[in-house]
């Protein structure tokens, strides 16, 4: 490290803040290298073992081909033509050149503006020492520049197709992310203050947590990011009473206690993801959606999707929606005997409720009066990153992974969701858990991110071939039996809401799916991303939403300049859409209504299932 030493032990930059070199405690540093030998050795134990017996598959070789296949296509376009590849080295080598000659002058006692620098909320290198200390300041920015410019070289390869060059930046960006600065011991200032500090008790205490956490994922990797024994589901979480009044093979539907003496007349259902459990709509008390509706009087039913098996291997969407929606409608209308609903889809509950409007729109059922999408694709053209994992080739090596236990593990899902945000969800851990040793706080949405959802071998071919891949369901190709189904049948009023940060349904793929409804929508778009942006409780008055004009077409940069921004949560403002369709009011409800008996109390047991 540049700079003079002093008697202290500490070394100074000539442009930064002193770092102390000094260990403490040199006997305890030996005594702590040998227990963190040990625990390293354990959890090579634990990695090895199961590979050795077989019980642990090649995913990753086929992963890291996939990744290697991609990315030599870029490296082979920019060296197959001399004259750019004597560019991309020109680009970076320049930036090195600029980098150098800052750092000199700034070693010089010049004050120098940085060359790069990190996204205002990249929270990597927020410590002082990246900036105050040359050392980190150098390492940060020429990692940055590094990612910057390989981010280039996927994006400006313009022979490939837009699917590979896709696939390339979102790789180039996870590798970019691995080798982050902030993920090593000997660059990141905070790993060595802490290590220095405790003579390495931090990396004592990862290394025993890395080996648990690899015993747990029984070989693999299981980062834990919450503390999920501070929680359990019915009992500190999804606490809105109710009762389960109907179950089968797909689901449990719950209808909630009410909490006013009148309530609206028409019924409201939700229809969450399968790919998560409902109880993000019911988390905690004063964040749950489900329980600020009760006490805006609306009566609720929401479908609990049953966490599958090898048993729901054949079940495919227009199982999901006979024996989820059309199955729970049929129960709505024996308890309430009323025949409009209002129906709530999310993510792909709010796909799958789109593809059930369509059918009933065909076959003639108005029993769902209006409708709300939160966060959802109905057309794919603009999917986002997800779409990195969606081509013929992937698909059947999922379907050939699947077919070995009918169904796709938890974890897989999980994995491609977190890789979407790996600097949030996977790196920040590895360095808070491995490197400084520091048990994941208790975050009830991190609980709810870490209990992972199986996906039933049929409904998730049926859903990345002919959505994501295909994008049938917008073109108005699909077909239940001999109904074809259009979109464009279904003219009932769409309350669509988009969230702006979502990395899963960007709010340009939201928008622009308004259009191939028939019937009137409304879009409105959150602050925030998939989640926060869902669940903003009025009480918090974070964030905010904007209103504007009906949606047309690929308008969202447009309709975006005219909107109007309201501060604070979008569901009043949902609340007040829906009173406008049907105000009128009625005596409350109880559970089951006395026509249907109830089988057991909110949330049900089929939420509580967990996955491997």
């Amino acid at each position: 490290m540049a700079g003079d030493k002093n008697g202290s032990g500490e070394a100074k930059s000539a442009a930064g803040s002193p770092i102390s070199l000094m260990v403490k405690d040199p006997e305890r540093l030996a005594r702590n290298i040998a227990l963190i030998v040990e625990a390293l050795s354990r959890a090579a134990a634990n990695y090895l073992k199961p590979r050795e017996n077989g019980s642990v598959s090649g995913d990753l070789v086929d992963e890291i081909s996939e990744i290697v296949k991609t990315l030599s296509k870029v490296v082979e376009y920019w060296t197959s033509d001399p004259s750019r590849s004597f560019t991309a080295q020109t680009r970076l080598f320049g930036r090195y050149f600029a980098l150098w000659n800052t750092m000199l002058a700034r070693m010089a006692g010049a004050e120098m503006p940085p060359i790069a620098k990190p996204d205002p909320r990249d929270k990597r290198f927020q410590d002082p020492q990246w900036s105050e200390n040359a050392y980190f300041d150098f390492i940060k920015q020429f990692y940055l520049v590094t990612a910057q410019w390989a981010d280039e070289l996927a994006r400006d390869a313009t022979d490939l197709d837009q699917h590979t060059r896709l696939k390339a930046r979102f790789y180039v960006r996870q590798v970019a992310n691995a080798i982050s600065p902030s993920n090593f011991l000997f660059t990141n200032p905070e790993i060595l203050r802490d290590t220095l500090d405790s003579s390495a008790e931090n990396l004592v205490r990862g290394a025993n947590m890395l080996a648990d956490d690899i015993a747990a994922g029984e070989g693999e990797l299981k980062i834990r990011q919450v503390d999920t024994k501070s929680f359990t589901i019915g009992g500190n979480l999804a606490l809105t009473p109710g009762k389960v009044v109907h179950q089968n093979d797909v689901c449990q539907l719950i209808q909630y206690k009410p909490a006013t003496a009148e309530v609206l007349k028409r019924p409201l259902l939700i229809v969450p993801p399968w790919i998560n459990k409902f109880y993000i709509l019911d988390l905690t008390p004063e964040k749950s959606f489900i329980k600020w509706a009760v006490e805006q009087g609306h009566t609720v039913f929401v479908v609990s999707w049953v966490n599958p098996d090898e048993r729901q291997a054949g079940k495919s969407f227009e199982h999901y929606m006979r024996e989820g929606i059309l199955e729970s409608l049929d129960v709505i209308q024996k308890i309430t005997r009323e025949n409009e609903v209002n129906a709530i889809g999310y993510c792909v509950g709010g796909t799958l409720l789109s593809f059930t409007l369509a059918y009933m729109a065909a076959t003639g059922d108005t029993r769902i009066a209006a409708a709300t999408l939160f966060a959802t694709q109905v057309d794919f053209t603009f999917a986002g990153d997800l779409k990195v994992f969606i081509d013929e080739e992937q698909i059947e090596s999922l379907e050939k992974k699947m077919s070995v236990r009918g169904y796709l593990e938890g974890k897989n899902m999980a994995s491609s969701f977190n890789m979407l945000r790996s600097n949030e969800l996977i790196w920040s851990y590895v360095v808070n858990n491995y490197f400084r040793g520091r048990e994941p706080i208790p975050f009830d949405l991190l609980f709810w991110n870490w209990d992972a959802t199986r996906m039933p071998a049929a409904n998730h071919s049926f859903y990345l071939r002919n959505c994501y891949l295909d994008n049938k369901l917008a073109k108005g190709e699909l077909e239940v039996g001999e109904t074809k189904l259009s979109l464009r049948d279904v003219k009932i009023p769409i309350f669509n809401l988009a969230t702006r940060e979502d990395h899963i349904a960007p709010p340009r793929s939201v928008f622009y799916g308004s259009s191939f409804f028939g019937g009137p929508v409304t879009f409105v778009l959150s602050g925030s991303g998939h989640i926060a942006g869902v669940v903003n409780p009025p009480v918090r008055k974070k964030y905010q939403y904007w209103t504007g004009p009906a949606p047309v077409g690929d308008g969202f940069d447009e309709w975006l300049m005219h909107a109007e921004e309201h501060p604070g949560s979008w569901w009043p403002h949902w609340q007040a859409w829906v009173e406008s369709l049907d105000d009128t009011r009625v005596k409350a409800r109880i559970p089951g209504g006395r026509r249907v008996k109830p089988i057991e109390d909110a949330p049900g047991s089929y939420v509580k299932v967990m996955s491997e």
